[in-house]
């Protein structure tokens, strides 16, 4: 009786084992990125959305006119002593290099700190970095909205110093018109990993 049993289990993890691979084959075979993906994020289909938000320009936007073409995403705040403009500057220098291969990707700044960061402001700031970066701003809760959709921690410091930091995520997203989210880079990305993963995107898209 222990043999067969022995056996009995070793057949039933044999199909388990060969379902799992036809589930997970099934799933590459279904997912046109499936080559790209360098990360994964736990129910990833319901992050990224709609938002409506104010450009540097002060014109109100929405997700659909600032995904018109692929973006990186980057929440952050103007007034950022080291990550932000440390973080930017890659995304900047990432759509160049994609540039030269024939490919465009817009790098987007959204501000959690909406209370300093006018349009005005983020005009300034967005210049510094790329002439096709865009600044997005807006209420506290479009600003909160937009945060929660793509799963974005801020919190500002408990104090009245105008100074005050905004401790925040850091993640860059990369967003293709008519899929919206579809893969995120880490702070420690480079400008070749960012631009050759977003290549890949791109051209599967």
């Amino acid at each position: 009786m222990r043999i067969y049993a022995v056996v009995a289990a070793g057949l039933v993890a044999a199909l388990m084992g060969g379902m799992g691979y036809f589930m997970i084959a099934g799933n590459a075979d279904a997912d046109q990125f499936a080559e790209c993906r360098g990360s994964q994020v736990a129910g990833d289909a319901d992050l990224g959305g709609s938002f409506e938000l104010v450009d540097q320009t002060g014109a109100t936007v929405t997700d659909a006119d600032v995904v018109s073409e692929p973006a990186l995403i980057y929440f952050g705040f103007t007034f950022c002593p080291d990550v932000c403009p440390l973080d930017n500057a890659r995304n900047a220098r990432a759509a160049d290099a994609l540039h030269e291969r024939g490919l465009e990707a817009r790098p987007v700044f959204v501000s959690v700190d909406p209370e300093r960061d006018t349009p005005e402001v983020l005009a300034s700031f967005t210049e510094q970095f790329h002439d096709d970066m865009i600044g997005l701003t807006g209420s506290d809760e479009q600003v909160h909205a937009a945060a929660q959709a793509y799963r974005v921690y801020y919190q500002r410091e408990d104090t009245d110093d105008p100074y005050y930091l905004v401790d925040h995520s850091t993640h860059t997203y990369l967003a293709l018109p008519g899929h919206g989210f579809v893969e995120f880079f880490r702070r420690d990305a480079t400008v070749e990993e960012v631009a050759e993963r977003a290549a890949c995107f791109i051209e599967n898209a």
